[in-house]
């Protein structure tokens, strides 16, 4: 059965579902597969509960309906049988998708992707009706859930797309066909799955080669030089770039600069357009993020909105509002400290901003928590000698490093190898007065500990 067939079946049946505990009447099953799981299995299972149909790409004896084999291109029972099911997911998503001649926004990086997806939808949302990637459905599943939510009422979509090996960008560009995208900046992140920085450029640099080969509009931090090269690599003259960035370079359109962090960053922006002459008023914003590293993220979100005509009023009523969920640049107050959490994700890149920004914070006492960085491979142990460093110029009143590489780093700080390890000595030992940040890989379940301190 071929993909634009399937569709109509599924437009027959508009429900997916990928769970067979989650089978709603009349939807469609389809049979995913995991390093510990097979959705195969579980196809009879969904069709008792009330699927439809089921895709499956594994045929056995009890996917069949009275001694018939599965599906065929032209007599189908309730079992369809693909070659290959998650590749299926993906090209009916990129079906559904192509039925709506709307903005697709695609969003790629290292750092900040998400927190910079959450701002783009606050400012569309002052013009637009929005959908946009919730949580991390950032992956080759999570991208097609994310298309599959796109329906009518909709004026704009903004799809995150994430990446761990190479190809993966090429793979999700190809599915959610992006009409502009942006990348938010590249670092040493997934390296085990890369195998370089090198390897990271290429694959998130994949948004590039979609956007170009497609004539679409592309959203650049002009003050970063590993974008500008990767940029400057991939277009030909044709394609519209839109800059943003801090410095004053004559081709940004959106500027901005730190204002204060105190510890919210506040910011000042303008338009500028040097060649018309034209450059507008400073505008203030007050915003609930932590972290002078975020104003990139806001210049983003700024630059897109003004290219999609929201208002400037609206634009900064959106960022002033925003505030931020997920353990991401999260300031919380207990009864006896101040809490900067940011313990959703760790790399080389994201550690060293959030040190260079916790510098600046305006605090009498402060204290970091945190957690190794993951997937790093080869390089694990200088990134880790690195993040001592700087630790060690800053004078922090006390830092405490949580996980192996951490506990193998030679360092006069105090390490533990697992978060439980800090629980027991937050049990013995409460600071108190102190402003704390805590940031590290998700896998080391820094997140645990605010309700402790």
């Amino acid at each position: 059965m071929d993909i634009k067939e399937l569709y109509k079946l599924y437009q027959q049946h508009p429900c997916i579902t990928t769970d067979s505990r989650n089978c709603p009447e009349g939807s469609i099953f389809l049979a995913l597969k995991g390093a510990s799981f097979n959705g195969n299995l579980f196809a009879v299972q969904a069709l008792e509960k009330g699927c439809a149909y089921a895709i499956v790409d594994e045929e056995s004896e009890e996917l069949r309906v009275n001694g018939e084999k599965i599906a065929t291109a032209h007599n189908y029972n309730p079992f369809i049988k693909v070659d290959d099911c998650l590749q299926t997911f993906k090209d009916l998503a990129r079906e559904h998708r192509r039925q709506f001649e709307i903005p697709v926004i695609g969003i790629t990086g290292t750092n900040g992707k998400t927190t910079t997806k959450e701002l783009i939808r606050a400012v569309l949302t002052e013009s637009y009706e929005v959908m946009a990637t919730e949580g991390n459905f950032n992956n080759d599943v999570g991208v097609p859930k994310t298309l599959f939510r796109l329906n009518d009422d909709y004026d704009i979509a903004v799809v995150e797309m994430g990446a761990s090996h190479p190809g993966d960008i090429k793979t999700l560009v190809e599915t959610a066909e992006p009409t502009c995208g942006l990348i938010t900046n590249v670092g040493r992140a997934h390296l085990q799955g890369f195998g370089s920085f090198e390897g990271v450029c290429k694959t998130k640099g994949e948004l590039y080669d979609f956007m170009v080969a497609h004539d679409c509009p592309i959203f650049v931090n002009r003050d970063n030089e590993h974008l500008m090269e990767m940029l400057k690599a991939r277009n030909s003259g044709t394609t519209d770039i839109y800059y943003y960035g801090q410095s004053d370079n004559k081709d940004i359109l959106i500027r901005g600069e730190v204002v204060s962090c105190a510890p919210f960053l506040k910011f000042r922006w303008r338009e500028q357009d040097h060649d018309a002459g034209y450059v507008s008023e400073w505008m203030e914003v007050e915003t609930n993020l932590i972290g002078a590293y975020n104003l990139d993220n806001m210049l983003a979100a700024i630059t897109i909105g003004y290219v999609n005509n929201v208002p400037f009023d609206s634009i900064n009523h959106a960022l002033a509002n925003y505030v931020p969920t997920n353990n991401r640049s999260q300031l919380t107050k207990t009864e006896r400290n101040s809490l900067i959490v940011d313990a959703y994700n760790a790399n080389p890149s994201s550690m060293k901003a959030a040190i260079d920004n916790f510098r600046l914070v305006e605090a009498p006492h402060k204290m970091a928590i945190l957690g190794m960085m993951g997937e790093l491979g080869d390089v694990s142990a200088e990134e880790h000698r690195k993040v001592v460093q700087m630790l060690e110029e800053s004078k922090f009143d006390e830092v405490w490093l949580v996980g192996e590489e951490f506990v193998k780093t030679p360092s006069s700080f105090r390490t533990f190898a697992n978060v439980e390890e800090v629980k027991q000595q937050l049990a013995a030992q409460q600071p108190e007065g102190m402003t704390i940040l805590i940031k590290g890989s998700n896998s080391t379940h820094l997140y645990e500990l605010p309700p402790l301190l």
